[in-house]
């Protein structure tokens, strides 16, 4: 079972989550972060990194973030890896709260 990256880390990209990871497997987009599900090793260490509780594990997922599992997996195999923290998206304060962020993603 592998983690997933959902809805609240649209526009806000927090890398927190990408220094602890002990097998590098987060991808990263224009605007999110993913989680490879094929190179993640369910260690658990991203979790309680993310500062929007964005990350889950697959089958806690919440229902209405369901669609993020299929996601991560088809945005892994495009986008390339991440291994370093960097500065969060120049205004992921604004964004840090924002619902409903799906229409933001930028593939």
């Amino acid at each position: 079972m592998a983690y997933v990256v959902t809805e609240p880390c649209i526009k806000c990209k927090y890398t927190d989550c990408v220094e602890v990871c002990p097998v590098d497997c987060f991808r990263e987009g224009a605007n999110f972060l993913v989680i490879d599900p094929d190179e993640c090793i369910d260690c658990t260490l991203c979790v309680p990194e993310c500062p929007v509780n964005a990350i889950y594990a697959e089958d806690e997922v919440p229902d209405d973030q369901r669609d993020f599992i299929a996601l991560n997996a088809e945005l892994a195999a495009v986008w390339p890896p991440i291994l370093e923290q960097k500065e969060a998206l120049p205004d992921a304060e604004t964004w840090r709260e924002v619902s409903d962020k799906r229409g933001q993603l930028q593939r």
